[in-house]
């Protein structure tokens, strides 16, 4: 079994973690509504995408 022969410093350790981080998700706003929505995805709130109605949704 490998074993380090010293102890990794501070410095060295953070410099490998900054590739660890994550990202917020893109958000669009729908054309259709205007309420904010995941690119390339159909609005939960209309159910439209590219300008077509995709699903039914519900009226509260």
């Amino acid at each position: 079994m490998a074993v380090p022969k010293h102890k990794t410093s501070k410095s060295k350790r953070d410099k490998r973690r900054t590739h660890q981080k994550l990202t917020a998700p893109a958000i669009a706003e729908c054309p259709e509504c205007g309420e904010a929505k995941l690119p390339h995805h159909a609005c939960k709130a209309c159910g439209t995408y590219k300008g077509r109605n995709i699903m039914e949704h519900k009226e509260d």
